[in-house]
Protein backbone atom coordinates (compact mmCIF):
# COMPACT_ATOMS: atom_id res chain seq x y z
CA UNK A 1 0.00 0.00 0.00
CA UNK A 2 1.28 3.35 -0.93
CA UNK A 3 1.50 6.44 0.89
CA UNK A 4 -0.69 9.67 -0.17
CA UNK A 5 2.95 11.05 -0.46
CA UNK A 6 4.23 8.36 -3.10
CA UNK A 7 0.71 8.75 -5.14
CA UNK A 8 1.01 12.68 -5.03
CA UNK A 9 4.49 11.67 -6.61
CA UNK A 10 3.31 9.71 -9.27
CA UNK A 11 0.69 12.37 -10.65
CA UNK A 12 3.23 14.66 -10.87
CA UNK A 13 5.56 12.21 -12.82
CA UNK A 14 2.59 11.38 -14.81
CA UNK A 15 2.12 14.54 -15.84
CA UNK A 16 5.27 14.94 -16.84
CA UNK A 17 5.50 12.17 -19.16
CA UNK A 18 2.13 11.75 -20.79
CA UNK A 19 1.39 15.33 -20.72
CA UNK A 20 4.64 17.26 -21.24
CA UNK A 21 6.56 14.61 -23.00
CA UNK A 22 3.55 13.29 -25.23
CA UNK A 23 1.16 16.03 -25.46
CA UNK A 24 -1.60 13.75 -23.80
CA UNK A 25 -4.52 16.05 -23.63
CA UNK A 26 -6.64 12.73 -22.26
CA UNK A 27 -4.11 12.60 -19.24
CA UNK A 28 -3.77 16.42 -18.30
CA UNK A 29 -7.50 16.98 -18.16
CA UNK A 30 -7.37 13.76 -15.66
CA UNK A 31 -4.87 15.63 -13.88
CA UNK A 32 -6.11 18.74 -13.46
CA UNK A 33 -8.27 20.20 -10.77
CA UNK A 34 -11.40 22.70 -11.79
CA UNK A 35 -9.86 25.22 -9.72
CA UNK A 36 -6.06 24.99 -10.84
CA UNK A 37 -3.68 28.26 -10.45
CA UNK A 38 -0.63 28.28 -11.84
CA UNK A 39 1.01 30.60 -9.62
CA UNK A 40 4.02 30.98 -11.59
CA UNK A 41 1.72 31.53 -14.80
CA UNK A 42 3.05 35.85 -15.28
CA UNK A 43 6.41 34.85 -16.28
CA UNK A 44 5.24 33.30 -18.62
CA UNK A 45 3.18 35.86 -19.93
CA UNK A 46 -0.18 33.28 -19.93
CA UNK A 47 -3.44 33.20 -18.12
CA UNK A 48 -2.94 31.49 -14.51
CA UNK A 49 -5.55 28.51 -14.85
CA UNK A 50 -4.93 25.45 -16.79
CA UNK A 51 -5.94 26.50 -19.82
CA UNK A 52 -2.99 28.74 -20.00
CA UNK A 53 -0.34 25.96 -19.14
CA UNK A 54 -2.61 23.64 -21.62
CA UNK A 55 -1.69 26.00 -24.25
CA UNK A 56 1.41 27.11 -23.28
CA UNK A 57 2.50 23.17 -23.42
CA UNK A 58 0.92 22.09 -26.22
CA UNK A 59 1.14 25.44 -28.58
CA UNK A 60 4.35 26.94 -28.00
CA UNK A 61 6.58 24.06 -26.02
CA UNK A 62 5.39 21.26 -28.55
CA UNK A 63 6.01 23.04 -31.87
CA UNK A 64 9.39 24.93 -30.79
CA UNK A 65 10.93 21.53 -29.55
CA UNK A 66 10.41 17.74 -31.14
CA UNK A 67 11.39 14.66 -29.24
CA UNK A 68 10.55 16.34 -25.93
CA UNK A 69 11.88 14.30 -22.54
CA UNK A 70 10.94 14.95 -19.04
CA UNK A 71 14.08 13.94 -17.03
CA UNK A 72 12.90 13.97 -13.48
CA UNK A 73 16.19 14.39 -11.14
CA UNK A 74 14.32 14.53 -7.72
CA UNK A 75 11.50 14.16 -5.90
CA UNK A 76 10.44 15.04 -2.36
CA UNK A 77 7.08 15.00 -0.77
CA UNK A 78 5.00 16.49 2.42
CA UNK A 79 1.15 16.49 3.25
CA UNK A 80 -0.22 17.12 -0.09
CA UNK A 81 2.89 19.12 -2.07
CA UNK A 82 5.59 17.80 -3.74
CA UNK A 83 8.92 19.01 -4.78
CA UNK A 84 10.82 17.91 -8.77
CA UNK A 85 13.84 19.13 -9.89
CA UNK A 86 13.96 18.26 -13.26
CA UNK A 87 14.78 18.95 -16.94
CA UNK A 88 12.71 19.23 -19.95
CA UNK A 89 15.07 18.37 -23.22
CA UNK A 90 14.17 19.01 -26.61
CA UNK A 91 15.65 19.96 -30.57
CA UNK A 92 14.50 22.89 -31.39
CA UNK A 93 12.72 23.31 -34.48
CA UNK A 94 11.03 26.43 -33.80
CA UNK A 95 10.86 29.58 -32.29
CA UNK A 96 11.33 29.46 -29.00
CA UNK A 97 12.14 32.42 -26.31
CA UNK A 98 12.90 34.67 -28.63
CA UNK A 99 15.24 32.50 -30.60
CA UNK A 100 14.83 31.35 -34.02
CA UNK A 101 14.87 27.50 -34.83
CA UNK A 102 18.59 26.34 -34.32
CA UNK A 103 17.97 22.41 -34.96
CA UNK A 104 20.14 22.15 -31.49
CA UNK A 105 19.56 20.89 -28.48
CA UNK A 106 18.09 22.78 -25.42
CA UNK A 107 17.76 21.59 -21.71
CA UNK A 108 15.45 23.65 -19.77
CA UNK A 109 16.38 22.71 -16.03
CA UNK A 110 13.52 23.71 -13.09
CA UNK A 111 12.41 23.16 -9.97
CA UNK A 112 8.45 22.38 -9.67
CA UNK A 113 6.51 22.92 -6.43
CA UNK A 114 2.85 20.98 -7.14
CA UNK A 115 0.01 20.81 -4.42
CA UNK A 116 -1.94 17.54 -4.98
CA UNK A 117 -5.10 16.94 -3.87
CA UNK A 118 -7.74 13.90 -4.59
CA UNK A 119 -4.68 12.77 -7.66
CA UNK A 120 -5.15 16.22 -9.13
CA UNK A 121 -2.42 19.67 -9.74
CA UNK A 122 -5.02 21.95 -7.55
CA UNK A 123 -1.97 24.78 -7.36
CA UNK A 124 1.93 25.10 -9.04
CA UNK A 125 4.74 27.02 -8.92
CA UNK A 126 8.30 26.88 -11.08
CA UNK A 127 11.82 28.09 -11.05
CA UNK A 128 13.74 27.60 -13.97
CA UNK A 129 17.65 27.77 -15.18
CA UNK A 130 18.74 29.59 -18.13
CA UNK A 131 17.74 27.52 -21.34
CA UNK A 132 21.20 25.22 -22.49
CA UNK A 133 21.78 25.07 -26.36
Amino acid sequence: MSTLQEQNKAVVIRFNKEFIEKGNLEAFEELMAPDFVNRSAATLGIPAGADGIKDYIINVLHKALTDIKVEIYDQIAEGDTVVTRKAIIGTQIGEFLNTPATGKQVTMHAIDIVKVKNGKYTEHWRYGQVVER
